[in-house]
């Protein structure tokens, strides 16, 4: 799919594609049900809200704290007629209130030092990777329907076990749905020495494993 994609917008990479393959049988199951409500929160250009309006889903909202985003995503739905309603804020403060059968994200989770600058907002995740994933973990729940479904992909250096206790804590039944180790990319690979010295890695390593984060409520 050729999307818009603005400079500092984040391009659907391995990790997209990863959460994707694990929100096909939901979107399946979705497109089919009356009223079903679909939310992907920090849409970027909006690649997976678009596979969610595809699926025939009843209503796709998708959310993202940058203009660029918001403007490409939607440029991105009109242009191929699809109907999905681009929110811009932070995280779920646009949605708050309403509630999902099924939210996607795939946040910012990049294990960074210093602070972001503001190109770098679409990615850094602060020392632990955690700055954004464990706002969206205290937040997301409350807007699940019952039986709904929270994806959640990010790396696994940021601590999978982590996630899954705080989503546990959160009352929401938790696993790992996918993994795939991938390539670092360019701003992995530039962070790889800094890695090394924290021992997050082994020395001359340049792969990371990205995990797909499944919650549901019960």
């Amino acid at each position: 799919m050729r999307l818009l994609r603005p400079r500092g917008v984040y391009a659907p990479q391995e990790d997209t594609e990863l959460l994707a393959r694990a929100a096909q049988d939901d979107l399946r199951v979705l497109g089919r049900r009356l009223g079903a409500e679909i939310l992907d929160i920090g849409t970027g250009t909006g690649a997976l809200a678009l596979m969610a309006a595809e699926s025939g889903a009843a209503r796709v909202t998708a959310v993202d704290i940058s203009w660029r985003a918001v403007l490409a995503a939607r440029y991105n739905a009109r242009r191929r007629g699809l109907r999905v309603a681009v929110r811009r804020g932070d995280l779920v403060a646009p949605v708050a209130g309403r509630r999902f059968d099924l939210i996607l994200s795939n946040p910012p989770y990049v294990l960074s030092p210093g602070p972001p600058r503001p190109a770098s907002l679409s990615w850094h995740a602060g020392a632990d990777g955690r700055v954004v994933l464990d706002r969206l973990i205290a937040d997301a729940p409350a807007l699940l329907r019952d039986s709904g479904v929270l994806l959640v992909v990010h790396s696994a250096l940021c601590g999978t076990r982590q996630t899954l206790e705080r989503l546990a804590d959160r009352g929401l039944t938790a696993r790992v749905e996918l993994r795939a180790f991938v390539p670092f990319g360019p701003v992995m690979a530039r962070h790889a020495r800094w890695l090394e010295q924290r021992g997050l890695i082994e020395p001359g390593v340049r792969k990371e494993e990205l995990v797909v984060i499944r919650a549901q409520r019960n």
